[in-house]
């Protein structure tokens, strides 16, 4: 088992004006997946409250716990009708909407004086691998000012302190508890589709993580 790749995918519970969070079934579903391409790899996940103190207390608990090689984060753009795969985390927190534990944050940045910190070119790998499956996917530099952003920040943060090896934050959109929405005229992703592309993006972590590995051994 030490020897397997280690896969973490996160997504995110309820939060204020969302009482549905799609990441919770689509993390369900990726972490049940049995394919030969994952024989060597240990898939775990985690499903963070969406709350500031909560992403503090626990991603240091699970990455201490899972150690994982690579994490593969969900999040919900409600607003947004396609798949975001975020290239950085900025920045910059909200104080105008509280988190679930309707607390706000009291200043408008997560550190001081500190650009924006990308994941890494490999997010151009996840993207192909998403479209590939014939889902609407999109690259984005923006991944908001709320909990997906701040779990996206701590992630890199803990990448660059030798922590996982690689760490990608995607954005799903909204959809009802069928998994399934279609408005008039306006189609609307699937969370079969989401499962898919999902798959597809595990499998990609799966070979970069494998090649690094190759590559130091």
């Amino acid at each position: 088992m030490s020897d397997k790749l280690r896969i973490l995918l996160t997504g995110f519970g309820p939060f204020p004006g969302a009482p549905y969070n799609p990441t919770q079934p689509l993390v369900a579903r990726l972490a049940q997946l049995r394919r030969p391409a994952l024989d060597d790899a240990a898939i775990s996940s985690h499903v963070f409250p969406v709350t500031y103190a909560a992403v503090d207390r626990q991603l240091p608990e699970v990455l201490a716990k899972e150690k994982p090689d690579a994490m593969l984060m969900f999040g919900l753009a409600a607003r947004t009708p396609y798949l975001r795969i975020e290239s950085r985390a900025r920045n910059a927190v909200t104080m105008l909407w509280p988190d679930a534990a309707n607390t706000r944050s009291s200043k408008r940045g997560i550190a001081a004086n500190a650009d924006a910190m990308s994941f890494g070119p490999h997010t151009a790998r996840l993207l192909r691998a998403a479209r590939l499956t014939g889902i609407d996917a999109r690259p984005s530099r923006d991944a908001g000012a709320y909990l997906c952003n701040y779990l996206s920040w701590r992630a890199i943060e803990n990448v660059k302190g030798g922590g996982p090896r690689l760490a990608a934050f995607v954005h799903i959109p909204l959809l009802a508890r069928s998994g399934a929405v279609r408005r008039k005229g306006a189609p609307r992703i699937t969370l079969e589709e989401l499962v898919d592309a999902g798959e597809a993006m595990l499998m990609e972590m799966v070979q970069l993580v494998r090649k690094g590995r190759n590559t130091t051994a």
